[in-house]
């Protein structure tokens, strides 16, 4: 497959993992794009990663691990406004942004109102 066909590939095979919440799938899919290719918004998709994985320690009760990332995608997704690969990031770190709130007020991970969680568009 030739190199921007894998990547767009290895981008929609993570946009669906996620949707479907499927949370290390979708790292696992964004991180082989990350890891092994070049382009101009890498840290967009270094911040996909984390959030990913933010949910991912959520689901396995990992409440520290979630918060961690979390702050981690948010710091990424600062340097990104607009629309950035269909997706609208003005959007998503204001969703992201009260997940954050949310993680804080968090005494267990089953706590956690899952319909928080952003689409990706």
């Amino acid at each position: 497959m030739h190199d921007e066909a894998r990547m767009e590939d290895l981008f929609l095979r993570g946009m669906e993992a996620y949707h479907s919440g499927k949370y290390f799938d979708a790292h696992e899919h964004w991180e082989d794009l990350w890891s092994d290719y070049h382009f101009e918004d890498r840290r967009f998709i270094q911040g996909l990663i984390q959030m990913s994985v933010s949910f991912f320690h959520l689901q396995n009760k990992n409440l520290n691990g979630a918060k961690g990332l979390m702050r981690k995608c948010l710091e990424k997704f600062d340097e990104f406004s607009g629309v950035q690969r269909n997706i609208d990031v003005t959007k998503l770190k204001t969703h992201l942004l009260k997940i954050q709130i949310e993680y804080g007020k968090l005494e267990n991970t089953t706590e956690f109102n899952w319909d928080l969680i952003p689409e990706l568009i």
